[in-house]
């Protein structure tokens, strides 16, 4: 077959006329023979060969060469690494001629062995060990990565990069030059680098850069590295710190939230060590620095608008534009409720109207409340609730000093203890009320400034102690239960809540050193009113001066039945008093 597709080339060519004797045609063929078999080509074992493809089989290409026979290649060495077949019939392709026919008739060929040749011939064309080659990363291996050169050469993990680490899967299919460590043609072996052709190219880079680098420039640069204080920006072959504090004129919390690795930015040159080659860059002295303006923009009492940044225990951040913002304290976020942190009220990302406070531009310090954007409750609460006004509400809290009644939303109102009742003594107002519990009270009085209601309980009620002066004056003859003995007297209850003290002085004509042992908790004792005090709700008692009036009356008594005349028992008292009764 390869000698009829051969003979094809020759039909073309001129035929020279013979004659029709057998001695010329047998000339003839002699010739064609001899022209034919002169056309073949007389490969060497090694030589590297062009050839066309010209068949492919399940296991096999055939590739004719121009030998008399073609050339077999297993298939293998036609695959990809995705294991996809690269030729087709027709195609021309570079061979290794390994050896004469086998036992198929067929010579022997190689693709991959003329590669590697021509590989090998490249690197040395390249200078051999040393020498810079031009490659492809074709897949990764344990400890790096596989590159083609026109041989597979491997180039260490710790070659790869000038900071070696990281997935190395993203080098795969990178082009590029390559530096030859080392090379063994016997072995197949070949080392790159390249790191050091990096390495090379940023020490270039970076004289050129230094040679011209001054405090003031501003500079391209890419991000290279985050952490959390900053990033490395290249400048081209050397480094700069851009700090977290030198990215914006606004707040940021991490350097991640603004820039990412590989970003170009534009950057100024704050400070340049030439002897340490420390460079410091800022990102927002390179763009107009917006507190340049806040004065004219933001006056007090303004109303504006911005979104919620950041929640601290003191208080809520809120960006107004790119680089301002302005705190909002927790005491200027509700004219009624007690907020104890932001959160009760807002949350970061939230949008929110704010009044401006104040203006403080040597510390770049803007003031801002949420409450002023609303009517103060407490400037028209007077409206609502005038004093004496009956109120109902819920038991909000309790303390030793009085109860807090719920009057509306985020206002409370005191009743304190002394005006829980106009009669009972009261030590703790627990003894009387239970947080939760609904009750009923009098606005006592309204103190704007201080956002203080005062309220009463017992101002419900008309005050008993209005009425005591007329129900009990002096000299008239009382009896009560002795609610208490103390060290100078006994207070008995006249009625509920009203008691009346017994002085010591004042309970017998002898001298008592103690009230104690007169008389007990729950006796009952009979005196004559002495004093009502209004002001201080006392009632002076005796049981003396009664005993004096008694013993008065028995002797008028037994005067009047002598025909005597005789005096009431009033009467008989001032005369007791007025003339010293207690003998």
């Amino acid at each position: 077959m390869a000698d009829e597709r051969r003979s094809n080339r020759f039909k073309d060519a001129p035929i020279k006329r013979f004659h029709d004797s057998d001695e010329e045609l047998e000339q003839g063929q002699g010739e064609f023979e001899e022209l034919f078999h002169g056309s073949l080509r007389a490969l060497q074992v090694g030589e590297v060969v062009k050839g066309v493809v010209v068949q492919i089989s399940q296991d096999f290409v055939l590739v004719d060469v121009g030998y008399k026979s073609e050339g077999c290649i297993a298939i293998n060495e036609f695959i990809n690494e995705s294991g996809d077949l690269e030729v087709k019939v027709g195609d021309e392709v570079r061979v290794l001629f390994e050896r004469a026919e086998n036992e198929r008739g067929y010579i022997v060929l190689s693709k991959k062995k003329a590669e590697a040749q021509a590989g090998w011939e490249k690197i040395a064309e390249a200078g051999g060990e040393g020498g810079i080659i031009e490659g492809k990363v074709i897949s990764k291996v344990k400890g790096g990565l596989m590159v083609d050169i026109g041989v597979q050469a491997f180039l260490p993990a710790s070659q790869v990069d000038i900071r070696p680490g990281g997935n190395l899967d993203k080098y795969i299919g990178l082009s590029g030059k390559f530096k030859i460590l080392k090379m063994n043609r016997k072995r197949g072996n070949v080392v790159l680098s390249r790191r050091v052709i990096l390495e090379e190219e940023r020490s270039v880079m970076k004289d050129q850069t230094l040679e011209k680098l001054a405090e003031g420039q501003v500079m391209e640069g890419t991000v290279k590295n985050i952490t959390e204080y900053g990033a490395f920006v290249d400048l081209g072959g050397v480094d700069g710190l851009l700090h977290v504090t030198d990215m914006s004129w606004g707040r940021l919390g991490h350097p991640s939230e603004m820039i990412k690795v590989g970003d170009k930015l534009n950057v100024m040159v704050l400070k340049y060590d030439r002897s340490k080659e420390k460079i410091s860059l800022g990102l927002k002295q390179a763009m107009p620095d917006p507190w340049l303006s806040v004065e004219q923009k933001y006056t007090v009492g303004d109303r504006v608008r911005g979104r919620v940044v950041s929640l601290a225990e003191y208080g809520a951040f809120i960006a107004l534009e790119e680089g301002v913002e302005g705190l909002v304290h927790v005491s200027e976020m509700s004219w009624t409720r007690r907020v104890r942190h932001p959160s009760e009220i807002l949350k970061v990302g939230e949008e929110v109207e704010a009044a401006v406070l104040g203006v403080d531009m040597g510390n770049r310090r803007i003031s801002l409340g949420l409450k002023q954007t609303e009517v103060n409750p407490w400037t028209v609460i007077g409206e609502r609730y005038p004093v004496g006004t009956k109120i109902e509400g819920q038991i909000k809290n309790i303390t030793d000093f009085g109860v807090f009644i719920g009057i509306e939303d985020g206002i409370d109102g005191l009743v304190h203890v002394s005006d829980v009742s106009w009669t009972k003594r009261i030590k703790h107002p627990g003894e009387v009320f239970s947080k939760g519990q609904t009750v009923q009270a009098v606005v006592l009085n309204i103190d704007v400034d201080n956002e203080r209601l005062s309220l009463g309980i017992k101002q419900l009620t008309p005050d008993p102690w209005s009425e005591i002066p007329s129900r009990y004056r002096p000299g008239t003859r009382v009896k009560g239960k002795v609610s208490s003995v103390t060290d100078f007297g006994i207070f008995i209850e006249l009625e509920e809540g009203i008691e009346g003290l017994i002085h010591v002085s004042e309970l017998s004509h002898e001298k008592l050193p103690t009230p104690k042992g007169f008389a007990e908790v729950g006796d009952e004792l009979e005196a004559v009113v002495l004093s009502v005090d209004t002001s201080d709700r006392k009632i002076g008692l005796s049981v003396k001066s009664l005993q004096s009036a008694i013993e008065k009356a028995e002797l008028a008594a037994y005067m009047e039945s002598q025909g005597e005349a005789t005096s009431n028992l009033g009467d008989l008292l001032k005369d007791l008093k007025k003339n010293g009764g207690d003998q």
